[in-house]
């Protein structure tokens, strides 16, 4: 019986240590960060929420045949704390998409014309 109740227990703390494992919770609805802690919230401007240059082609004449135009939080410092990005890639013909990792993130493409071979490798 001491046996079944230590086995019992020892399974409930690993259980309970693997809920502990999170992403912290943004501290901030927004937050741009300049070298200081963050903006302050008068010195917010419409800019620090828009971009434009998604409509734009990148220009794929490299050895990739491919070019990424990102959006974080460097080009669009409205997103800085809350986890997410976007970008737009371009690819030429036979173009190719280096090897790359997402550390807790997830990828979604959406193809406009043509057909694309997407191999995915997880651990």
């Amino acid at each position: 019986m001491a046996i079944n109740i230590l086995l019992f227990s020892s399974i409930a703390l690993s259980l309970a240590y693997v809920a502990l494992a999170f992403e912290p919770s943004p501290l901030q609805d927004f937050s741009r960060v300049n070298g200081q802690a963050c903006k302050s919230p008068a010195s917010v401007i419409a800019n620090d929420f828009s971009f434009s240059g998604l409509h734009m082609p990148g220009n794929t004449s490299n050895p990739n045949g491919s070019r990424v135009t990102p959006v974080t939080a460097t080009q669009l410092p409205g997103l800085n704390t809350l986890g997410i990005s976007m970008a737009r890639v371009d690819y030429a013909p036979w173009g190719i998409n280096p090897s790359h990792t997402h550390p807790r993130a997830t990828e979604m493409l959406t193809v406009i014309e043509g057909s694309i071979l997407l191999l995915i490798f997880s651990p």
